[in-house]
Order: structure tokens, then C-alpha cells, then sequence
């Protein structure tokens, strides 16, 4: 008897994973509990154990493909049951119109024609029967003798042969190639393409980011706030974070400034239910951190921020997005954010039009921080300028509303001395 392990539901939401890395191979011996394989699903890696102990009989999915929730991603043996391994057979590469790497080092494939760097084959020629005159007729009306069927004696070619063929419709003889394959390079009719498998966290951002904008009426406010004070703050502070290993960015400073503008704008920390059409307002302030990583962008959540000190902020940020950027993060500490941070400005650029983190309210684009000369007390000065890009849904609320939480963000940015009480 053998079990099937089905890919399970790992998550809120989660109809699809991609198989990252098998931990057992087929004739394994498991044990019930014991990881078997790495999927990745809603942006983080988790490992799934083995619900039976018996022997790998069967593994449904290679590494890199998308299993979907429900499908069967191994067959278990029950223990002392003998199993018997299939031989794996080498997969068939397709040619069409380009070359890629492949396993095999040389193949005889069928094309329409030679493709870029292709070595023809000898093919056995076909004796043709056929008068100089059937031959000079065929080359007139542009006739591949080889292609036409003699209807004469011994099948030889007669003219009328020639001239039926020459009405048909014109198809192109496939030509038995052997084709010397480049590793890692592949064409097109141009030059040289590369190809990159579209999945993994960015096949799961693309997802989300074309629902969010099939779903919200978008419309970003931008404003700038002068963070002067918070940039003198922050140079005396981080020397002594550093010391306790926490590095001090501007953002726990930002997050604690959002999260009490939040608290006097209500809809902005909200979101819609679709099945009751209902605004959610949400009585809690967990923070969306967009991350910047290797495979694509991943927002890890910082939890309860209103409860929280600006140091202890900078250290949870620290570690989530290590965790991020080493794969290794939770699948809960990517859920039930509230409002998203994202800070184009720590690569450059002033504002942006970031889309919404759906079914969130609104997400904040934070701009590089750069030298302005401003007016101030009737005194041109030079201070320290942060470009503000708030996107927001416009369905939930309208720009009066945005511009007033844009106001009281600016206001707790260009005062951040109040945090440091907190």
C-alpha cells in the first residue's frame, strides 16, 4: 500500500508553491515528521515534512516546478514494502527558432530550416529519373525533382509530373540537422537572448501588484518634509546602537512618525472586505517593510510598531529583512500588515508612484534625503529635504484626506524629538 503526500494549504491565501529543493530522493527511507522537500510559496521557503514514514516511492514534481495546492508531491511506501524505482529517461529538447543549452551535446532533430549554427547531416540522396528536358522544365517553374513522385516507367519524372507539382501548394522540406549546441547561449533571429524563468517571488509579485491595479483606483499625493532634526538625531544615536548591534536607519523613525499619523487618520490604516462591502478600520498598526532582495521584493511586517521604541523598531526591521534575503523568514511575519512602507530613496530618487499593498488602504514611498535651500524665518538656509509619495486608494478615501495625513506626517517627521520620550 502506498500514501500520497499532497502539498497543503501552508498559508492564508496559498493556492501554489514552487519546488525549490527535494531533501529525499526516490528510494529513501523517511520518517513520519521528517522535511522531505523546500517550497516556495507567497514569497518565503518553507519545509514540509512528511505526514508517513515508508520509503520514497515516487516524486511527482521536479526541482523549479509549481505544484499547486492539493496535487500529490510524493508517493510513500508503507515500511518494508518493496518499492521499484523507474529509470528516469532524459528529456526531449525542443528546437524552434533558436538554440539553447541542452543535456544532450548533439542531436538529430527535424527543423523547417538550419538554425543559427546548425551542421546539416548527409541524407541519402534519391536517384532521379528524368529527361534533360523534364530537368530544364522543372528548373523553369522552380521544382525540386527530389520532391516529385515519377509516374513514368520505372518511376521515371515525366513533365506532366512537373507541372501538377508546380500547382500545389508550396511546403518546405524538412531537413534532418545535427545541431551543436553552445552551453548557455541561446538566439533569435537578432543575436544573442538570455532567458530567465518568470516565477518564484517575482511570478508572486507580479500576481499581486496586477490584481492591486486591476482592483484600486490609484492616486499618489507627494509633499517633502524638512528632516533636519531627525537626521542630527539619528548621527548622535547610531553609534550607540551599534554597540548594542542594532544598525540605526531612518526608518524606525519614519515607522514611529506614520504609525501617529495613522492613529488621527483612521481610513488610511484600513482596508475593504469584498464579500461584505465593508471598510475595516483597523485598530492595530503593523508596518510593511518593502525589502529589496536578491530574488524580488518581499515586505516583512513589523508587528504592534505603536507599542514599540524606535531602537526596537530599528532591530525587528534588521532581522526581518536578513531573514528576507536569506529566504529563511516565516510566512508569518509576511502577513497582516496594515500600511506599507517603501523606501525608494536608500537606492535614489525623490518620489515614485508605488502601487498599494491590496487589500491595504495606502503605502508611503520614502524619497533620498538631500541638501535644499529653503526659506526660513525670512533667511535662505540650507536643510535637509525628504521627498514624500503617498499612494493611496482612492475607493476608501480622497485626496483631502491623504493631503491632511500627508500634513500630520510631516508635522511628527520635522519634530522627532517627542519619539525619544515615548
Amino acid at each position: 500500500m502506498v500514501n500520497e503526500f499532497k502539498f497543503p494549504d501552508v498559508g492564508e491565501g496559498i493556492e501554489e508553491g514552487e519546488v525549490k529543493n527535494w531533501l529525499v530522493k526516490e528510494g529513501d527511507n523517511v520518517k513520519e515528521d521528517q522535511a522531505v522537500v523546500e517550497v516556495e510559496t507567497d514569497k518565503a521557503v518553507v519545509e514540509l515534512p512528511s505526514p508517513y514514514s515508508g520509503t520514497i516511492a515516487k516524486l511527482h514534481f521536479n526541482e523549479g516546478d509549481v505544484v499547486k495546492v492539493g496535487e500529490v508531491l510524493v508517493t510513500i511506501a508503507e515500511p518494508g514494502e518493496e518499492v521499484k524505482i523507474p529509470e528516469k529517461k532524459p528529456a526531449a529538447v525542443a528546437v524552434v527558432g533558436e538554440l539553447e543549452e541542452a543535456p544532450l551535446k548533439e542531436e538529430e532533430v527535424q527543423v523547417e530550416k538550419p538554425p543559427i549554427e546548425a551542421k546539416v547531416a548527409e541524407v541519402p540522396k534519391k536517384k532521379i529519373l528524368a529527361t534533360p528536358a523534364v530537368r530544364k522544365l522543372a528548373k523553369e517553374l522552380n521544382v525540386d525533382l527530389a520532391l516529385v513522385e515519377g509516374t513514368g516507367s520505372g518511376g521515371r519524372i515525366t513533365k506532366e509530373d512537373v507541372e501538377e507539382f508546380s500547382k500545389k501548394p508550396k511546403v518546405e522540406k524538412p531537413v534532418a540537422v545535427k545541431i551543436t549546441r553552445k552551453a548557455g547561449i541561446a538566439y533569435d533571429m537578432y543575436g544573442h537572448i538570455q532567458r530567465v524563468p518568470f516565477k518564484g517571488i517575482r511570478r508572486t509579485t507580479a500576481k499581486k501588484m496586477t490584481e492591486s491595479w486591476a482592483k484600486v483606483p490609484h492616486v499618489t499625493h507627494a509633499d517633502e518634509a524638512d528632516v533636519t532634526e531627525m537626521v542630527m538625531i539619528r548621527q548622535k544615536e547610531k553609534a550607540k546602537a551599534l554597540e548594542k548591534g542594532i544598525k540605526l536607519t531612518y526608518l524606525p523613525f519614519i515607522v514611529k512618525a506614520v504609525v501617529s499619523a495613522l492613529k488621527e487618520h483612521p481610513y488610511v490604516n484600513s482596508s475593504i472586505d469584498e464579500e461584505t462591502q465593508e471598510i475595516v478600520l483597523k485598530q492595530y498598526f503593523n508596518i510593511g517593510i518593502a525589502v529589496d532582495t536578491e530574488e524580488g521584493l518581499m515586505v516583512p511586517v513589523v508587528k504592534i510598531a505603536d507599542k514599540k521604541s524606535v531602537l526596537k523598531i530599528a532591530e525587528e526591521i534588521q532581522n526581518l529583512a536578513e531573514l528576507a534575503a536569506s529566504r529563511k523568514i516565516d510566512l508569518a511575519d509576511l502577513k497582516g500588515g496594515t500600511f506599507t512602507i517603501t523606501n525608494i530613496g536608500v537606492i535614489g530618487g525623490t518620489y515614485a508612484t508605488p502601487i498599494v499593498n491590496f487589500p491595504e488602504a495606502a503605502i508611503l514611498g520614502v524619497g533620498k534625503i538631500h541638501d535644499k535651500p529653503v526659506v526660513k524665518n525670512g533667511e535662505i538656509v540650507i536643510r535637509k529635504i525628504m521627498g514624500l509619495s503617498l499612494s493611496f486608494n482612492h475607493n476608501i478615501f480622497d485626496g483631502a484626506e491623504a493631503a491632511r495625513f500627508m500634513n500630520d506626517l510631516i508635522k511628527y517627521l520635522e519634530d522627532p524629538y517627542w519619539m525619544l520620550i515615548e
